[in-house]
């Protein structure tokens, strides 16, 4: 057997392989393992981040809808406010237009009434002229010098015994 074992090159190649696998078994296998153990470690450390940033994300996405739904809320309280402004503003500017409306009204009659009553005044005033005018003109053509100076004389003479 020796002599195979000397003549046979394939035999002392594989126990030349056998006792380099077995070394690198027994000396690599610890490196080997600390290494796949280490890759492990990092693979969790990063499923543990991935799972932590994907809690923070959701609840940074709760937080904004949260808040979008308060500023949905804000700008629908907003305009229902600002209808109501704009309600009690046309409210009142009606009002203030009535009133207005109400003011110039008073005041237009009372200028009215004003003209009306001037104008009553200039007609009778009008009216009092002519009928002086017209007596006048009676009186010139229905008095003749004589009865003119009896007439006043008569006037005169009333007048003296009023003062007397």
């Amino acid at each position: 057997m020796l002599e195979l074992l000397a003549k046979d090159t394939g035999i002392w190649v594989a126990i030349s392989f056998i006792t380099f696998c077995l070394l690198a078994f027994k000396l690599g296998r610890k490196s080997i393992i600390d290494k796949l153990d280490g890759r492990i470690n990092e693979v969790k450390k990063e499923i543990e981040t991935a799972e932590r940033l994907q809690v923070e994300a959701q609840e940074l996405l709760a937080q904004y809808q949260r808040k979008q739904r308060d500023a949905e809320q804000e700008a629908k309280t907003m305009v229902d406010e600002a209808k109501e402004q704009a309600k009690a503003l046309r409210k009142s500017a009606k009002a203030d237009l009535e009133e207005l409306m109400e003011r110039r009204e008073v005041h237009l009659t009372a200028r009215i009434k004003r003209i009306e009553e001037n104008a009553i005044a200039d007609i009778r005033n009008q009216a009092a002229e002519l009928a002086v005018a017209a007596t006048t003109e009676a009186i010139i053509q229905t008095l003749d010098d004589k009865k003119g100076g009896k007439l006043i004389d008569a006037s005169v003479s009333s007048i003296a015994k009023q003062v007397n």
